[in-house]
């Protein structure tokens, strides 16, 4: 399977086993929670959804690499108690708690999370002094002396053994105590979640070509070969903020994330041809409704790979515009909640001071901070939830500084200034979805003059659709030519002719002969 219907198979397993009869007992026993062991190659993103799965069920996430640890930080270390059973006394031995079990209480006191998921990742290169507890702890969830509390939920990974050579493969025994989920790196899966990751279109649009780059794992003469999903999305993060600095992207520095030569000489070869589309198009007149009439003729005579580079070139820059709509409209919508609490208390107050204006305002920026500190402790905080915090607190604290400049005293009066600054901020947004708006139309438009309804079309349409963000974007605010084209195309038909074509193109040699 992919990762994607493992983390829908991981979810739906954490859910169960969270549900409770009506005394608030859990339905499963935590005896008979079978713990899911997620088999696959490195790299693919089995840590990362378990913590979309937290973030999803709004519970905790306590993760452990299973290698760094002994048999005395997973047990405890063994100490002497004196106890007495009837008339006879006896020296006992017993264990300190388990790191692993004190780090879910930590978790559990600083969140104030009760449920969660305890990781326990590469479960299968424990120590040879630690492997004959790990079946204890698969059946009982039990380390040392001291069981997981109720409402954790054990989930494990790791990697088959061709990959590691510290793997130890478990026995029948072992296996019949886990649910066992077998996961392969898909490209095709992987790619709707890079889109919502917003991750650099040079490496989307070339893998879209090269889709056997997309994941490699070999020994050959040199050496260790690889290339693996966690090695994109770390360079997609690099070339992003060497772009910001412009510094110099080279087969050097790409060779870094991707350890196959002839991989990392092939996108370095493509990386700068699509940095020269970026110069020769006019991206964003083009989404501002002012292509010229050179940049339309050459992107009709263009070859595919040259337009899919430019469609990944346009998507990026509208992407970029929609990403941060929805950033300011989440920070926004929390906003408001906060200011009709503040509303509340100004009204009600009797202390009609400065300072307890001032002391409203910065309570509430304080429990926001203190709400993203505990989520952020749970590994339960998205992006986006953090973006919404940050604005939200740094927009109050701003709030509270300038009443305080300005020495307004009369609660009235201070609420109308928060009001003021919040209808500012409305307007700003509302003006920033025209502006997102007019960017859609154009977009379409340009790309109907360029290449009509071609796979082109297809390619913008599906895009927009995968994307979280643009989805949303379009069903609050719409956007009429999306929709018939949306109706117009037989989806995977259409999917299945741009396949057929990306198979013929030999990507490699069409960079060179550019570059040459």
């Amino acid at each position: 399977m992919n990762i994607m219907e493992a983390k829908e198979q991981i979810e739906q397993s954490v859910s169960t086993y969270l549900r409770k009869d009506e005394f608030g007992q859990y339905k499963i026993p935590i005896e008979r929670q079978r713990p899911v062991f997620l088999l696959g190659p490195p790299g693919i993103g089995k840590t990362a959804i378990m913590e979309q799965i937290a973030q999803s069920l709004d519970i905790a996430l306590v993760s452990y690499s299973m290698t760094h640890h002994t048999r005395q930080s997973a047990l405890g270390l063994p100490f002497i108690n004196h106890k007495v059973y009837g008339k006879q006394e006896f020296d006992v031995s017993e264990y300190t708690m388990s790191e692993i079990v004190a780090s879910v209480y930590e978790t559990m006191e600083k969140t104030g999370k009760q449920e969660g998921i305890l990781f326990l990742d590469e479960i299968n290169c424990v120590s040879e002094t630690l492997a004959p507890s790990m079946l204890q702890f698969l059946q009982y969830k039990t380390f040392g002396n001291h069981q997981i509390p109720s409402g954790w939920i054990v989930a494990t990974a790791g990697n088959p053994p061709q990959f590691n050579r510290s793997v130890r493969e478990f026995d029948v025994v072992t296996l019949d105590r886990l649910r066992v989920l077998e996961v392969e790196a898909d490209y095709d899966t992987w790619r709707k979640y890079a889109v919502n990751k917003g991750l650099h279109s040079a490496i989307l649009t070339y893998l879209d070509v090269k889709k056997s780059d997309f994941y490699q794992i070999e020994n050959t003469v040199d050496g260790k070969s690889y290339v693996t999903a966690r090695g994109w999305e770390d360079l997609s993060e690099t070339l992003y903020l060497y772009e910001e600095q412009e510094f110099e992207v080279g087969e050097t520095l790409i060779g870094q994330f991707l350890r196959n030569k002839k991989i990392a000489r092939e996108f370095a070869a493509y990386y700068d041809l699509y940095r020269k589309y970026k110069q020769d198009y006019q991206v964003h007149q083009i989404l501002d409704g002012e292509a010229g009439k050179v940049v339309l003729e050459r992107a009709k005579k263009a070859g595919f790979d040259e337009r899919l580079s430019l469609m990944g070139l346009l998507m990026d820059a509208l992407q970029e515009s929609i990403r941060e709509h929805v950033r300011r409209e989440s920070a926004l919508r929390f906003l408001t909640l906060t200011l009709r609490e503040v509303k509340g208390d100004l009204v009600f107050a009797e202390t009609k001071t400065a300072e307890y204006i001032e002391e409203i305002l910065t309570a509430k920026a304080d429990a926001i901070q203190d709400k993203m500190i505990k989520e952020d402790a749970a590994n339960a905080l998205g992006s986006l939830d953090r973006y919404t915090y940050l604005q939200a607190e740094n927009t109050l604290r701003r709030y509270q500084r300038q009443i305080k400049i300005e020495g307004t005293t009369e609660p009235k009066e201070a609420f109308e200034y928060l009001r003021t600054q919040f209808e500012l901020a409305v307007s700003e947004l509302k003006r920033h979805v025209e502006l997102i708006t007019q960017k859609l139309d154009h977009l379409f438009e340009f790309v109907e003059k360029a290449f009509g309804n071609g796979n082109e079309m297809l390619i913008l349409v599906t895009d927009l659709t995968i994307n979280y963000a643009s989805a949303k974007f379009i069903s609050e605010y719409g956007c009429k030519k999306y929709f018939k084209y949306n109706k117009k195309f037989q989806i995977h038909e259409r999917q299945m002719e741009i396949a057929n074509e990306l198979d013929h193109l030999d990507l490699t040699q069409l960079a060179l002969d550019e570059e040459a």
